[in-house]
């Protein structure tokens, strides 16, 4: 049949709009007719907006700075007729664009992949049967299934609304969530009152329903208002701006210098010619060619070791903001917690029961206290019937692993009924479900309807928090099955009990209602119900988690629990993994503060508080905005973990968001800066390790090459103020500079973390990168390579070599000495012996690599033709290598010095 999109569906009723788009309410399309809408309208993406063509992208490498300098110096040496000199910078500057190049197409390429993999779901109705496709993959008349999380996967006409409501604020600005219903509308209605649509790109919030799609793709409302948001990253850090920074001031002080220098030789008397080319050295010496492009690859190298320790890197600015985290504020459940709950006791008609076995594999028994076995008493098997029927869950074997298909907790209570003698299936058919009101945050409990048979009352099942249940219980169950008085204080001491012990405790109850009631809504469920007892289940902790709590505290970074769960049971979990630290017991003694406390303190006094505590329990999305930003009132720098569509807020404000990969909804991944793809919280630790080690790497890698472009610089500027011949040439200075950053100084990005680095304080992230003994640092080494390289050099021309063979000398002085200096470099405050010799065998490669390169520079004759250099002689190899060792040992000296006026395990702090 022929289908038309372009219609007044809010206006249309719907039954209409289900016949105009050929599909069918309980059934859905066909695969074959879905294939044949999708030839049709194609996939529902938003088209891409045009790339740069690649030339463009290619052209735009040489835009910067420090390149214009080096193409004019290639156009000057070009106009002098320096064939060799202006060809080989030329070619440096070919190759520098080449590698940015490169790389950048490599990140987008990232990029892209990683967007693929995050592309959202959607539930539909194919052939009756439910099932979870790619979001491109929906086509107009599918049937969608609207979960609260879930963010709408196109424009649909609402067919069936159970309270629910979408946020909208991305379409339509409205800051509040919508709330939807399926009664037509008029035709005038304006989109931002249109309750019966739910348009692409919103999310539902609350409650669920079910839609018709009625556009995809480019024919979406979004797609019609909207250009697509591309998926590549800002990849400007605060890093990376202050080297941006950095090289404006470079140019203009190189500009400056050569201007100096032409003036100082022409007063001198110096031919043009000659103090050019002095002028071209010195601006090719003071420019780090190999800066961008060792940033970019020692960055992707951080992210790659990140996504072998599960963690994908969103944002690039948080592989920075990592290092500087002071304060983690972690949810419990699946990130502290193996997210494999227990049911471990039981009450139900005032007798306590234990459940022994672990995991969703439903081996073990269920046992009185008095370790007699008793399944078979009413109170129990009600409770444990509840469990079932109040349950949208499913456990399925795979491979030996039993897995729930669905809530972790529905999943226990499957399993502890499995354990006493229970059959799912059998139950469910049994008593077949009518109706139900699903579990929502707000209202902390679900409740079934389900048909008692032979025309017997209906019974409604509700489980949920305990304070949510025992206000809607009137009696308790009995030893026959009916009703008894209930003592809610013997039940709340009950529950103290269980949560002491570190237990998750539900309550469950029944009601009866009339055998003609086929549905039941939220007043249906407030009074008359039977209390039937209470599971407690345990999460236990993650033993990945508890070493990585000790790790973080070690480095200064301060982990605070935030989690919807009962109080006692949060602060049990607490001293469990050791959130308190080693002075408090595993019963997890210490300040628990609740959502109900922080509604009564103000902005100002929660700043203190959420210093001092550790615990927060039952907090609303609200209260978790608020504490991140206290924290970061004091001073810190917060990274927040959460899964669910309440963190989103909490997730935007904080410095990093951080989602979890595997139970996270689309919302929360959208939130956050980066996701865990094993929702662990030792991958927390870890990225954060790896954040550190990648800043430490790019400044191991800065502090190792400014000293040579000092040097350099130092070594043009003495010799024209001395009024000598330059003892390196331009294109000496290139060969230098490009090829030891390539193979000397890149081998660093490649640095394992060093021993200790958990154990320092975070970094302030707004201390220069560049602190005042590393600054020094540089200046002493460029010093050094001044006083080898002109040192050197002046002692071959008195020997009687000539300029070619003093400049090879003063060349290979500058290569050996950076070659020594690398190994100091490969810790900026440890030796190599305390570092290991051999944990990096990449710099071991690139020096052999260099050594090979300056053999090649120094005696093959095309070389000594291009780069003017000439064959050297043992004798001067030795003074060369002494001069290398000396310089290594300068600097091993005064890293100690350094070393012992600076306070030990210190790399900045946050002020607080």
């Amino acid at each position: 049949m022929k289908i038309t999109l372009d219609k007044d569906w809010h206006h249309l009723a719907v039954e209409a709009s289900i016949d105009l788009l050929g599909s069918d309410l309980q059934k859905g399309l066909t695969r074959e007719e879905a294939l044949r809408r999708l030839n049709r309208f194609g996939h529902n993406t938003l088209t891409m907006k045009p790339r740069q063509d690649a030339w463009i992208r290619f052209l735009l490498q040489f835009h910067q700075p420090l390149i214009y300098i080096l193409i004019a110096a290639g156009v000057i040496t070009t106009a002098l007729q320096e064939w060799v000199d202006s060809g080989v910078i030329f070619g440096v500057v070919l190759v520098n664009a080449l590698i940015s190049f490169i790389q950048e197409s490599k990140a987008e390429h990232a990029l892209a992949a990683l967007a693929d993999t995050m592309v959202a779901e959607a539930t539909v109705l194919r052939q009756a049967e439910k099932k979870r496709i790619p979001s491109p993959d929906l086509v107009p008349g599918d049937i969608v299934l609207l979960y609260a999380g879930d963010k709408v996967p196109a424009d649909m006409r609402l067919l069936h609304c159970r309270d629910l409501q979408v946020d909208e604020s991305a379409l339509t600005g409205e800051s509040l969530p919508v709330e939807k219903d399926a009664e037509s509308l008029g035709l005038d209605t304006v989109l931002v009152e249109r309750r019966n649509m739910a348009y692409g790109s919103s999310m539902v919030t609350y409650g669920l329903g079910t839609g018709i799609v009625t556009a995809t793709g480019d024919f979406t409302e979004v797609g019609h208002i909207s250009q697509l948001i591309s998926s590549a990253q800002d990849l400007a850090t605060p890093l990376t701006r202050k080297i941006t920074h950095f090289s404006k001031i470079l140019l203009y002080t190189i500009l400056l210098l050569a201007a100096f220098t032409v003036a100082v030789g022409m007063m001198r008397g110096q031919s043009l010619f000659y103090m050019f080319m002095a002028a071209v050295a010195l601006a090719v010496g003071a420019i780090p060619e190999g800066l961008p492009a060792a940033v970019t690859i020692t960055l992707a190298i951080g992210v790659s070791r990140m996504a072998k320790r599960r963690v994908i890197i969103r944002k690039l600015p948080a592989v920075e903001t990592l290092g500087s985290t002071t304060v983690i504020c972690s949810d419990k459940t699946g990130t502290l917690t193996e997210n494999q709950m227990t049911v471990q006791a039981i009450l139900a008609g005032e007798i306590h029961y234990e459940v022994s076995g672990a995991g969703y594999t439903p081996l073990g028994r269920i046992v009185r206290q008095d370790g007699a076995d008793d399944v078979s008493m009413v109170e129990l098997n009600q409770c444990l019937r509840a469990g079932i029927l109040c349950n949208d869950s499913m456990l399925r074997e795979d491979d030996g692993n039993w897995l729930v298909q669905g809530d972790p907790t529905e999943g226990a209570l499957l399993t502890a009924a499995i354990k006493g003698g229970f059959d799912q299936k059998e139950v469910e058919r049994e008593y077949p479900r009518l109706d139900s009101v699903p579990f929502e945050s707000q209202r902390q409990y679900m409740a079934t309807l389900h048909d008692g048979g032979d025309g017997r009352p209906r019974l409604v099942y509700i489980k949920g928090a305990v304070e949510q249940i025992l206000a809607k219980c009137s009696k308790n169950i009995n030893s026959g099955g009916t009703g008894a008085r209930i003592s809610f204080d013997k039940i709340h001491q009950d529950v103290s009990d269980m949560a002491v012990r570190g237990l998750r405790v539900l309550a469950f109850a029944f009601k009866e209602l009339p055998a003609e009631t086929i549905g039941i809504k939220h007043d249906d469920v407030n009074t008359g119900f039977t209390f039937l007892g209470l599971q407690g289940m345990i999460d236990p902790p993650r033993a990945k988690a508890v070493t990585a709590v000790k790790i973080c505290r070690k480095a200064g970074i301060s982990i605070k629990m935030i989690t919807g769960d009962h109080p006692a049971t949060a602060g049990a979990i607490a001293g469990q993994i050791g959130l308190y630290g080693g002075d408090v017991d595993k019963t997890g003694k210490g300040t628990v503060l609740t959502g109900g406390d922080l509604e009564k303190m103000s902005d100002e006094e929660l700043i203190s508080v959420a210093e001092q505590t550790i615990v927060f329990a039952r907090a609303t999305p609200l209260q978790k905005i608020r504490l991140v930003k206290a924290l970061q009132a004091g001073g810190h720098v917060v990274a927040m973990t959460g899964d669910g569509v309440n963190d989103a807020p909490a997730l935007k404000q904080a410095d990093i968001g951080v989602a979890m990969g595997i139970t996270g909804t689309d919302v929360s991944k959208e939130a956050a800066d980066m996701v865990l793809t094993d929702d662990n919280f030792s991958s927390i630790e870890a990225a954060v390790e790896e954040g550190r080690g990648v800043f430490d790497n790019l400044t191991k890698f800065i502090v190792w090459t400014l000293p040579t472009n000092l040097g350099e610089g130092l070594v043009i500027l003495v010799a024209i103020l001395l009024g000598v011949t330059l003892p390196i040439l331009p294109v000496q200075i290139l060969w230098i500079n490009m090829t030891t950053a390539g193979f000397l100084g890149l081998m660093l990005a490649f640095e394992p973390r060093e021993p200790g680095i958990m154990q320092r304080l975070p970094r302030n992230p707004d201390t220069p990168i560049l602190t005042r003994e590393l600054i020094t640092r540089i200046i002493l080494v460029g010093n050094l390579l001044l006083i080898g390289s002109f040192g050197l050099f002046k002692w071959e021309i008195a020997a009687g070599a000539s300029i070619e063979y003093a400049r090879t000398v003063a060349v290979n002085v500058f290569v050996i000495m950076e070659l020594f200096y690398l190994f100091n470099c490969r810790s900026l405050s440890k030796s190599i012996l305390q570092l290991g010799i051999f944990t990096n065998m990449w710099v071991f490669g690139g020096v052999s690599v260099m050594l090979l390169l300056q053999i090649i520079y120094t005696y093959l004759p095309l070389m000594n033709r291009l780069f003017h250099s000439v064959a050297i002689g043992i004798d001067s190899w030795g003074r060369i290598l002494l001069a290398g060792l000396t310089a290594y040992v300068i600097v091993e000296v005064e890293k100690t010095i350094n070393a012992r006026k600076l306070p030990p395990l210190s790399s900045g702090s946050i002020s607080k």
